[in-house]
């Protein structure tokens, strides 16, 4: 029976010989060792009464047989959610509560905390720890090494990806077969990926940069995984020489060129490195190719979507620019209040159109229609500016943008000249209420290391450099930008911990009212 994610990842696993996981270890799991492992976790979530339709949910360490609970939970035809490892009790029960899954999957140490959680919402709960023990692996054992794949189409649910919720209500993205399996198609066509390639796999698996994006796109162009649990600098040194592609975020690049043994020699074996789920600044860039002789590969997607944009593998990969659509992917810069498309080099609304865009957000209909044009194109929530020739350069989110006095502030424009200044690391700009504008300026600062910044001077550049209204009211300096586990920066976090910057002074007399 056809199951269009499982019969294109999975199936061939069966056919082709030789190691899909190598583990930190140096442990191999062959392709056929990993597909009975993903066969004996379908015959227990079958047995355990998990049903086509229903939710698995999955908080759990990344291990080959977490990855494992992927595959199985395609292959029954029910819908994959994993959830970020570092979310609490209290943020698990709101996306249990909401999606209702028949089955939990924990690590044994949150059992006692997440019990009550499974209960209220009538999932059944089940364990399974770092080193792939627990009570789910025992009901694994059990099982044999065959199983009978459920039927699908391309328009059933194949997984529910929550967003981040940075502002208000997590939204649940639903994901069908179709989505991911166009996706990962084109990806792997546009990266060149093939049999004899090695992918260095560090990034977390609850996300949909190292889930759909690596470990898809290695699964259908026949690709092996060097399979870490995280992005460790030493394992990452060494393993280098024994990989061809490395898939990670701006810190991933950033942490290797601050090692002393990072250099061209350890790299000669690598054809592509690649990077996303946060702005690459356009430093690194240059500084990587001068240390490596490599031009990273930066690409555009978010959870709704998968990739949309890529910068060519052959061909000119422009820093700042995350490059021009995917083959079968329309994308382009509207008006935000029209979405008529705008002329080359304006700023406007990102939207998307095509196989990719997920079906919608899960039991959340009128925002699905919010956030979909009657054309079809999904309107992103990102800003930007395409070129002549199509390669799309992102500006900011549009939550992000500052409205100061009437006047529409890019944050990323001021971004980028503070952090072009000296003994700036990097910058996050904000807007903040104003009792006169509405809302000001605020520019966050990271110092380089040992710097002290002279602020009175950054100041003085930015008067020179930019309109008045642009300029930030108020620069602060913090020793670090709050971040996500994917590297973005959370400037809701910003905007809550400066926000009272301008309020008016309360009389030392006030009482509440």
């Amino acid at each position: 029976m056809p199951n269009p994610l499982y019969d294109r990842l999975f199936a061939p696993l069966a056919e082709k010989p030789g190691p899909l996981l190598v583990l930190a270890d140096d442990t191999a799991i062959s392709r056929a060792e990993f597909l009975a492992m993903i066969h004996r976790a379908a015959g227990a979530l079958r047995t355990h009464g998990v049903r086509a339709g229903d939710r698995v949910a999955v908080q759990v360490a990344k291990t080959p047989q977490a990855l494992a609970v992927y595959g199985a939970t395609v292959a029954v035809g029910a819908v994959f959610l994993p959830l970020n490892t570092a979310y609490t009790a209290a943020e698990v029960d709101y996306f249990v509560g909401d999606a209702m899954p028949a089955l939990l999957l924990v690590d044994p140490a949150r059992a006692d905390a997440l019990s009550p959680v499974a209960a209220a919402h009538g999932a059944q709960l089940l364990t399974l720890d770092a080193d792939g023990r627990g009570t789910f692996r025992d009901l694994c054992d059990a099982q044999p090494d065959a199983f009978v794949v459920e039927a699908r189409s391309v328009d059933d649910i194949a997984a529910l990806l929550y967003t981040s919720g940075t502002t208000g209500r997590s939204k649940g993205a639903m994901l069908t077969h179709g989505n991911l399996l166009s996706n990962a198609e084109a990806l792997a066509r546009e990266w060149r990926f093939a049999r004899d390639d090695v992918l260095l796999h560090a990034l977390p698996i609850f996300h949909t940069h190292g889930l759909f994006v690596a470990t898809n796109v290695a699964l259908i162009g026949g690709a092996s995984m060097r399979f870490l649990p995280g992005f460790d600098l030493d394992a990452i040194l060494r393993l280098l020489p024994h990989a061809t592609v490395l898939m990670g975020v701006p810190t991933f690049y950033t942490r290797l060129l601050d090692a002393p043994a990072f250099d061209r020699a350890l790299c000669a074996r690598m054809r592509l490195f690649i990077s996303g789920s946060a702005p690459l600044l356009a430093d690194t860039h240059i500084a990587f190719e001068a240390r490596t002789g490599h031009r990273i590969l930066e690409r555009y997607g978010m959870t709704e979507t998968n990739m949309n944009t890529s910068n060519p593998y052959d061909g000119d990969r422009r820093a700042g620019t995350v490059g021009p659509p995917l083959p079968g992917v329309e994308v382009i810069v509207a008006d935000p209040a029209t979405g008529a498309p705008l002329p080359a080099g304006e700023t406007g609304s990102v939207e998307v159109r095509g196989p990719n865009v997920f079906k919608g957000y899960w039991r959340m209909p009128d925002k699905t229609r919010e956030e979909f044009r009657d054309s079809g194109f999904f309107i992103t929530g990102d800003l930007g500016c395409s070129s002549e020739d199509g390669y799309l350069t992102l500006i900011g989110r549009q939550k992000d943008l500052i409205i100061t006095g009437g006047f529409n502030v890019y944050p990323k424009e001021v971004e980028l000249l503070l952090d072009a200044q000296p003994g700036i690391l990097e910058s996050a700009v904000i807007g903040i209420p104003h009792p006169d504008f509405g809302e000001a300026v605020v520019a966050v600062l990271v110092a380089q290391p040992d710097v002290a910044l002279d602020l009175a001077a950054i100041d003085h550049v930015l008067r020179e450099r930019l309109a008045r209204y642009k300029q930030p009211k108020a620069l602060e300096v913090v020793a670090d930008l709050p971040r996500n586990a994917m590297g973005k920066v959370q400037k809701n976090l910003l905007r809550e911990r400066f926000g009272a910057r301008f309020a008016p002074a309360q009389p030392a007399n006030s009482s509440p009212g």
